[in-house]
């Protein structure tokens, strides 16, 4: 049981959040303050939402103090009870709200141009995340969260991923490394709560990948979970690069690997640039090793949110070089990276012109096509039929139909 008498939790004056101080007492029950920015309308249901979750946490006698700015019901009840848990010994699960978004399995084979980063202390965007429009988004618990505050953040992830519906978005939280205080105690507290995926960091070999997936099977089973939690390795050094096959194919819940530059730059010892050609190793072995594993590759972050035209530069690269989306820092970089991963209306076209002529020379009792004397063969129709599956995920293709193989 920690000794301190008296601590703070929260953020104050942000939107979404509150702020609360907490002291101990041994007797004289519960001495609640609070004051809110939507106290006259929701004062009474904001008062009992704190006494409830203290009921639940077993509290009888505490001196709290609370300064709401019109945080939702989940997020007061983690914000009380990552305080609570500073002062006393809690009982686990602690105080899990309501769930309102159902466990389903996770997609396997699914878009993921974009993954877009969310500091996981940050109640604001993460209940605002189905918005935004990314292919997946990351509730981080890493480098977004300050050590202080990765205890507070990892209660918030957890009820967020309980009570926020985020569409069709794919759900990934960002643990910290194993080799942390914090890694382990992320995957018990959030994996439970239902997560699509787990991006792994700092993953440098095929036991960092298994020393995860015996964690999340663990609490998978003692919460009772049938399926399996997706994982995502992201690959931040040279020792990762280098073994990025083993990593891809370490795990058959691996789904992608993922490249961070931030990290590779600083491990190798060199700056970033904004043409990344001190990273392009790298990144070619990152995607060789993740196709050799049958498994996506994604690119690192353009950290400059102002520089569009360097983002779309950036994403052109990354597509030619194999990737198949890139990280995201902010919402504004999701519709140019879009644009560049859809295929345009020529390319659609000419995929269908290769399918049609690959399926007429089928038919005739050949395997090789021509469409204005180039040859058309097997490598080209997986190209071509790969566009055609992008396209109709993407409502590309009208009244069009791909021909099934």
């Amino acid at each position: 049981m920690s000794e301190t008498k008296e601590i703070f939790v929260g953020r104050s004056e942000q939107k979404s959040d509150l702020y609360i101080r907490m002291k101990k007492k041994t007797s004289g029950g519960i001495a609640l303050e609070m004051k809110s920015s939507v106290g006259a309308m929701f004062g009474s249901s904001i008062r009992r939402t704190l006494e409830e979750t203290l009921k639940a946490l077993g509290i009888s006698d505490i001196e709290i103090d609370v300064d709401d700015r019109g945080a939702l019901e989940y997020v007061i009840q983690a914000r009380v009870e990552a305080g609570i848990r500073r002062l006393y010994d809690v009982k686990e699960p602690g105080c899990l709200p309501e769930r309102k978004v159902g466990v389903t399995e996770p997609v396997r084979d699914r878009l993921r141009r974009t993954r877009l980063y969310l500091p996981g202390n940050n109640p604001d965007l993460m209940m605002n995340a189905g918005l935004f429009g990314a292919d997946c988004v990351i509730l981080d618990l890493e480098d977004s969260v300050a050590p202080a505050e990765k205890d507070a953040a990892r209660v918030l992830v957890r009820n967020s991923l309980l009570s926020v519906g985020f569409g069709t978005t794919e759900r990934i939280v960002r643990i910290n490394p194993l080799s942390t205080e914090y890694g382990a105690a992320d995957i018990e507290m959030v994996v439970p709560a239902g997560p699509d995926t787990i991006l792994i960091p700092k993953c440098d070999t095929a036991d960092d990948v298994k020393a995860v997936e015996k964690l999340i099977a663990e609490a998978e089973k003692k919460a009772g979970i049938k399926h399996k939690t997706l994982l995502m390795p992201l690959i931040e050094t040279a020792k990762g690069s280098l073994h990025a096959y083993e990593i891809g194919a370490a795990s058959d819940r691996i789904v992608a690997l993922c490249f961070g530059a931030e990290d590779f730059t600083a491990d190798i010892g060199v700056e970033r640039t904004r043409e990344g050609t001190e990273s392009f190793v790298a990144r070619s072995l990152i995607v060789l090793g993740a196709k050799a594993a049958g498994v996506q590759a994604i690119d690192t972050v353009f950290s400059d949110v102002s520089d569009e035209e360097g983002l779309i530069a950036s994403t052109r690269e990354a597509m030619a070089m194999g990737f198949e989306g890139k990280g995201v820092i902010h919402p504004r970089q999701i519709g140019p990276i879009y644009k560049v991963f859809a295929p345009t209306p020529e390319r659609i076209e000419y995929a269908l012109k290769v399918v049609d002529a690959i399926e007429e020379a089928r038919s005739k009792g050949s395997g090789v096509a021509t469409i204005r004397s180039k040859m058309i063969d097997a490598p080209i129709e997986k190209r071509a039929r790969k566009i055609l599956r992008l396209a109709e995920a993407l409502g590309l293709l009208g009244g069009k139909k791909e021909k099934k193989e």
